[in-house]
């Protein structure tokens, strides 16, 4: 309701003024809508988790909500891939009718909530080192376990590397390193390339144990048969890993690999 004497002013004026014109109620009642339903499939989805593999009726009176609606959630997040319809599994003497369908959650869908993987990598690498003796030895250990690590992924890129032209190998390499969940691209820089990777699937793990970005950078040398310098780690705090790689070919040994130069 406007005051009496007040003037009119369209939304245009008003966003020339500085002010922000609210969105319109439908438009709003419809972004309500959306986040409530949104919110109750995550419910459905955390039901199951909680209890397991279930029915729909087992969800809606769990969750006090109406078979028609939970199956309207459960088609949604099976389309998203998030779980998975089954045949339920009979114990004892099966009655006659078709078996109950229950629904469960597919590893996407399990990924969607909190995991520990983190977690049990670090343990698991500090148990190397700690097996090999500690110290100098240890971070020998956890250096050798990168390196077998990153062998075997080093053999995919190899063949992508391969199949391309030498000037065209960074660009291939950030194809293989974004279909590993890198989320890579290459870019021309002074007097060579970067090859950027703006997501790094083990960061929190690389913090601990810099002899994962090490041996990566090592891979990455061998690979592009040059010398190469990494210059940025999202291990160590920086938005993007990044690696600067030469024009010209050299034999030196990658250096400051997983660390920022100083």
């Amino acid at each position: 309701m406007k005051y009496a004497g007040e003037a009119p002013q369209s939304p245009a004026a008003g966003q020339a003024a500085g002010v922000r014109s609210p969105l319109p109620a439908p438009a709003r009642e419809d972004q309500r809508a959306h986040d409530e339903q949104r919110g109750t499939r995550n419910r459905v989805a955390r039901s199951i988790l909680d209890h397991g593999p279930s029915t729909a009726a087992e969800l809606a009176l769990r969750l006090e909500l109406t078979s028609a609606a939970v199956r309207r959630h459960l088609d949604t997040l099976v389309a998203e891939g998030v779980v998975e319809a089954r045949e339920k599994r009979v114990y004892g003497a099966r009655g006659r009718g078709r078996p109950a369908k229950v629904f469960a959650l597919t590893d996407c869908g399990r990924d969607a909530f909190d995991q520990a993987y983190d977690t049990l990598a670090q343990d698991a690498l500090r148990w190397i080192a700690q097996s090999a003796g500690g110290g100098e030895m240890g971070e020998a250990a956890v250096a050798a376990f990168a390196r077998a690590r990153m062998a075997a992924q080093a053999e995919s890129y190899r063949q992508a590397l391969e199949a391309v032209a030498p000037q065209e190998r960074a660009e291939a390499l950030a194809r293989a390193l974004t279909a590993d969940g890198y989320a890579a691209t290459a870019r021309s820089a002074p007097v060579g390339e970067q090859l950027c990777q703006h997501h790094c699937p083990v960061a929190h793990v690389a913090e601990q144990f810099p002899q994962l970005c090490e041996a990566e950078t090592e891979v990455f040398s061998r690979l592009l048969g040059t010398h190469v310098q990494r210059l940025a780690t999202i291990a160590h705090g920086d938005g993007v890993c990044t690696t600067f790689i030469p024009k010209k070919t050299t034999t030196a040994s990658t250096s400051t690999a997983g660390r920022n130069p100083a």
